[in-house]
């Protein structure tokens, strides 16, 4: 059996398949750490714009 699994928080989306016996087929994360960097955090109004 395979297993999805999805993450997602203000900055970044992250999807996963995983079988049952644990082994990863795939695992890809979208970041926008690069667009906060400059301002030192998350900015809630960027981050909302990204999305």
């Amino acid at each position: 059996m395979n297993i999805l699994g999805i993450e997602t928080s203000c900055d970044e989306t992250a999807a996963a398949v995983v079988r049952d016996d644990r082994v990863i087929l795939s695992n890809v994360v979208l970041s926008q750490i690069a667009d906060h960097a400059v301002f030192g955090g998350v900015v809630p109004e960027i981050a909302a714009r990204a999305h």
